[in-house]
């Protein structure tokens, strides 16, 4: 099923990937911890009334906020005022009270001057006009490193503190002890954008995420937000598991349907001769499974088209070109001799090849090997004829995560 992406929340480095984040807004049954008790609720308060009811709070606490900075003068960092009229009442609806102010931490002589500590979860709250990930000389916490790296690296060397929080009122980040120093890790929430678009669903996930139950626990590694990162990883770890199974039996049936049609009679003798190597055919079929799954994934999460949601371009797409509307064919029917299928399909390869991509359809243009005719020199002449192995794909949206797919992407 054809799922919305969150307006106002980005997942990086897979912390919480995006397709968990659904499940904890959907309140998917099997995730452990999304029961009002586990967030101290009474036994007749849901968690909608208590999200509802902080979020009216807080409408009111962000208007008044915009108000009081609208006479702010150039270079204030303004601290004191977004912490006391945003980001304290803010966190005091999440269940922290009135966050306490800290002393900062000390680490082997270095000095780490987070601003606010909750049990074991540091929370740094800096002024609006605190860029996160720059330094910002003459301002607390944010004077020789940026205030995302001073939170991550400290996150990083004390044992004792495995997640935190990083605000500066417009943007508000969800981090973990990472010792990638490739790659940051983090769940952001575009404050702004949420309370000036009225973005009420994907506060209901910041509500959901950033509640003091969710960093509660005798030991930092016993939280739930701990258990559902490993929750995440096990179930990516089985979604790999498939994935493999799946392209096992694709690559099968691909490749037995090229060489089922009549029309591929030179496909056939190239085998036969030698002139095209088992190995080789072996790998060009991978990559047409790869482009497959790079397709239903980017489509899915409405990644690959640029153009405007209502537009003839993006229509023309989903109506007569998309891999949604394969799939739904492939569940439907089981084929015919004709190869016209398979040649929209081809066409779509070809446009995404190239970097200009296709505004008529409103692709994006990707550019790489993977979409070139050198990747299938075989199949850009070869014919298929049937939809059967699109039905091995029909399901497996749903069980992808941007994790395995960035894996199966890397072994091309």
């Amino acid at each position: 099923m054809k799922r919305d992406l969150f307006t106002t929340i980005r997942s990086e480095g897979a912390l919480l990937p995006p397709d968990f984040l659904m499940r904890i807004a959907e309140a998917d049954k099997d995730v452990p911890g999304l029961d009002p008790q586990t967030y101290h609720l009474s036994e007749r308060e849901t968690l909608s009334e208590a999200i509802t009811r902080s979020w009216n709070r807080l409408v009111g606490f962000w208007s008044a906020f915009q108000s009081a900075s609208a006479d702010l003068k150039q270079g204030d960092a303004a601290t004191g005022l977004t912490r006391d009229k945003w980001l304290l009442p803010l966190f005091q609806e999440l269940g922290y009270g009135r966050l306490p102010s800290g002393t900062g931490f000390e680490i082997d002589g270095k000095r780490y001057p987070i601003s606010h500590v909750w049990q074991n979860a540091p929370i740094h709250l800096l002024g609006r006009n605190v860029d996160l990930d720059r330094s910002a000389k003459g301002v607390a916490g944010a004077a020789r490193h940026s205030p995302h790296g001073l939170m991550q690296e400290f996150l990083n060397r004390h044992e004792g503190h495995l997640w935190g929080f990083l605000s500066n009122g417009l943007k508000l980040r969800i981090l973990r002890d990472n010792k990638n120093l490739t790659r940051q890790a983090y769940v952001e929430f575009d404050l702004a954008g949420m309370m000036e678009g009225q973005s009420y669903s994907d506060f209901a996930l910041l509500w959901r995420l950033c509640h003091q139950s969710r960093v509660e626990a005798e030991r930092a590694d016993q939280c739930w937000l701990e258990k559902w990162t490993e929750t995440a990883q096990e179930r990516g770890t089985r979604a790999l598991e498939d994935l493999r199974a799946g392209v096992e039996q694709a690559i099968q049936a691909l490749g037995r349907g090229f060489l089922s049609f009549a029309t591929n009679k030179k496909l056939i003798e190239r085998l036969r001769d030698g002139t095209l190597d088992m190995q080789d055919y072996y790998r060009q079929l991978l990559r047409t499974v790869y482009r497959l799954i790079f397709l239903f994934v980017a489509e899915d999460r409405d990644l690959l088209l640029t153009a405007a949601r209502g537009s003839k371009e993006r229509d023309r797409y989903l109506r007569h070109y998309s891999m949604s509307r394969l799939r739904t064919l492939a569940e439907r029917r089981r084929g015919s001799p004709h190869s016209d299928l398979w040649q929209g399909l081809r066409l779509v390869f070809g446009k995404i090849s190239s970097d200009a991509g296709c505004t008529e359809l409103g692709l994006t243009g990707l550019g790489s090997f993977l979409w070139s005719d050198k990747a299938t020199p075989t199949s850009t002449f070869a014919s298929w004829p049937t939809l059967t192995s699109l039905q091995l794909f029909a399901r497996w949206p749903s069980l992808l995560t941007a994790r395995s797919v960035a894996r199966s992407t890397i072994a091309i």
